[in-house]
């Protein structure tokens, strides 16, 4: 959620009142060639209807043969899984293990007692404790990451309470991803007709939660049209990046 921009000014277009930067086209492993684009939007609220968004922004760009990207941080938004800083109440363990926690430049970690607390109320207490202690001893041979391996992908994709974001919103708002990423996409399909892949991404990774029981891409594929990360951050208001598959 920081502020540097990945989309330039010269890739700005507007078609049908809808403001998008070409990303241009890349090609993936297999040959295969695509078109992206990066659809900005308005800051997306909690409760907005995610059909809706897709009918207003993503519609006037699409072509029969497209498929859509939708940022799993604003799915989280639009079916209200999210927790608010008044509803985390940072315990003992997340007060005493949270300042031994390490800060990575994708976002806020979990030196941050809130978000701690959060991981601690999805998964208990016994099982970040765990991780913690395997993950700090693990660190002094150089082996990083088995704190998220041992919590799970649903700690590892809790987003907010970031006090560098570039909205105020985020910095007392955590976003949770969907339990159910694929019954989501194939809901959001039958209403709107648009082929869907849920994301979680960011600089570092990739993240592809789900997607729509009929996606025309392969999961290889998704992470070739994908993987420099189109969406870009935090202040960019680009959630959703519309693939167009050439060939």
């Amino acid at each position: 959620m920081g502020t540097e921009s990945r989309n330039l000014e010269s890739q700005r277009r507007e078609h049908n009142g809808v403001e998008y930067f070409d990303r241009g086209t890349l090609t993936g492993r297999d040959g295969k060639r695509y078109d992206r684009f990066a659809i900005h939007t308005h800051f997306i609220e909690v409760g907005e209807d995610q059909a809706e968004l897709v009918r207003r922004y993503v519609l006037p760009l699409y072509q029969p043969g497209d498929v859509l990207a939708f940022g799993a941080k604003v799915m989280a938004m639009c079916t209200k899984n999210v927790r608010t800083k008044e509803q985390v109440k940072p315990g003992f363990w997340a007060r005493l293990l949270s300042p031994h926690a390490s800060e990575t430049t994708a976002g806020i970690g979990m030196h941050d007692p809130y978000k701690l607390q959060l991981a601690i109320d999805m998964v208990g207490a016994p099982r970040v404790v765990f991780a913690s202690v395997v993950s700090a001893v693990t660190k002094l041979f150089g082996v990083k990451g088995l704190f998220y391996k041992i919590v799970g992908k649903g700690v590892a994709g809790i987003d907010g309470f970031y006090y560098r974001s570039s909205f105020d919103r985020y910095k007392d708002l955590a976003l949770i991803n969907n339990e159910n990423p694929v019954e989501l996409c194939d809901a959001l399909e039958k209403a709107t007709g648009v082929p869907v892949v849920l994301m979680d991404a960011n600089d570092i990774d990739q993240n592809q939660l789900g997607k729509c029981s009929d996606f025309p891409l392969t999961d290889d594929q998704i992470q070739d049209a994908l993987k420099d990360n189109p969406s870009g951050q935090g202040g960019e208001l680009t959630p959703f990046i519309l693939i167009r598959p050439l060939g």
